[in-house]
């Protein structure tokens, strides 16, 4: 006779088993439809802010052919001055501020190293330089644009490079960016974003017109500190070429505000309502070329920060 035994434990509470499955179903449902929300919330952002970007990024571009239109306007009136005061318009939906900067109211480092080197020892002084090592740089650069191999007495050519640990010597030829300034033995990079701002190699002019100099460069002048330049910037964007009075430096010298050159530097910034902002800096060269251009860009850039031009660590 067979034997049955009878399994005393407590029931599986199945209904409960049931319930906690569903319970972490849900839990993981929720997880991934709030992964795939927040994926496509990005992504949604994303498409907006490159959107916005664009629309900015050609709100800027439509503010460097409005300073071209305006440099080209033959009424001396209304005509926009090219001294870095700044031209407010609004286009496509965003803001569009304009300053443009004529270069004759830059350093040419050019024609300042073969004809007026004392513009840039006082360049250099002026961000905080000190005047045995501002020589020996404006000679290192003087030493850079001649052509000959004879070293200056503070300059440099193809042996001091050698001895610095340089792997190239000189050009002996001018610069053909201001940037190439960069390579000259005795620069540093600080050094470099503190003047590039005042430098130029299109202006071919051994000096600067007050007219159009910023305050980096103003501040060079001998009989000038830094506060009578900004004085002067400030009494400057109250004049304009076509008023009868004319414009004078601190020390009484009649400032030239109709004589400016064909190469600019054009800064525009578009910002939209979002606060999405873009900004380009181009360096432009006025005449119709032979595609029938009205100007041809020389140097071009987006959304750099702007060089400081005021300070660097002394030397």
């Amino acid at each position: 006779m067979t034997a049955f035994t009878v399994d005393r434990r407590p029931p599986v509470p199945e209904r409960g088993i049931a319930l906690i499955v569903v319970l972490w179903m849900l839990v993981l449902l929720t997880v991934i439809i709030g992964t795939f929300a927040v994926l496509a919330r990005t992504e949604s952002l994303q498409s907006r802010f490159l959107f916005d970007t664009t629309d900015a990024r050609y709100a800027a571009e439509a503010g460097l052919h409005r300073a071209v239109v305006e440099l080209r306007n033959p009424d001396l009136e209304t005509r926009w001055v090219a001294d870095g005061r700044p031209y407010v318009f609004a286009f496509g939906g965003a803001e569009v501020e304009v300053r443009i900067t004529d270069e004759t109211g830059l350093i040419d480092i050019n024609a300042a190293a073969q004809a007026q080197p004392e513009l840039l020892i006082n360049l250099f002084v002026s961000v905080g330089v000190d005047e045995r090592t501002a020589e020996l740089l404006t000679e290192a650069i003087q030493d850079w644009v001649d052509p000959d191999d004879m070293a200056r007495p503070l300059g440099a050519e193809i042996a001091e490079y050698e001895q610095a640990g340089y792997p190239y010597g000189p050009a002996n030829a001018p610069f053909e960016s201001v940037d190439e300034l960069q390579q000259v033995v005795g620069m540093s990079w600080e050094l470099f974003r503190a003047v590039e701002a005042s430098l130029t190699i299109h202006s071919g002019r051994a000096n600067f017109n007050p007219a159009f100099a910023p305050l980096s460069v103003l501040r060079t002048l001998p009989d000038i500190d830094e506060e009578a330049a900004r004085l002067f910037i400030e009494e400057r964007s109250q004049y304009h070429p076509g008023d009868q009075m004319q414009l004078m430096l601190p020390d009484g010298t009649l400032v030239n505000q109709r004589g400016g050159g064909l190469t600019h530097t054009v800064e525009a910034r578009a910002t939209l309502d979002s606060g999405t902002w873009s900004q380009i800096t181009a360096t432009i060269r006025l005449g119709t070329d032979s595609r029938g251009r009205p100007f041809r860009v020389v140097r071009w850039s987006e959304n750099e920060t702007a060089p400081a031009g005021s300070s660097a660590p002394t030397s």
